[in-house]
């Protein structure tokens, strides 16, 4: 004896959509997130081509420095900005 009833069976529960309701970003909000997010890749690729070259690159309150295999910094210096990183590591 079957019945076409939909409440019979498994319970079904009602589909909730649980996304938060969406904001207007500001241009500089939008423009931040961009240039943060540049900073972050720009970042991890100069680690990898650090890496590469048997350096490690490291961060402080200083600045950035690059670190050889004997623990000893690239120039002696700790105070790098991502340009000077760049102009130090080959290729």
């Amino acid at each position: 004896m079957s019945s076409d009833r939909s409440d019979e069976g498994v319970p079904r529960g009602r589909s909730r959509s649980l996304s938060t309701p969406k904001t207007a970003l500001s241009d500089d909000d939008v423009r931040q997130a961009n240039e943060a997010r540049n900073d972050k890749l720009r970042r991890s690729s100069l680690s990898r081509r650090a890496r590469a070259a048997k350096l490690e690159l490291r961060h402080s309150a200083h600045g950035y420095s690059l670190i050889d295999a004997s623990r000893d910094r690239v120039g002696g210096r700790n105070d790098l900005t991502l340009d000077g990183v760049e102009s130090l590591l080959p290729g």
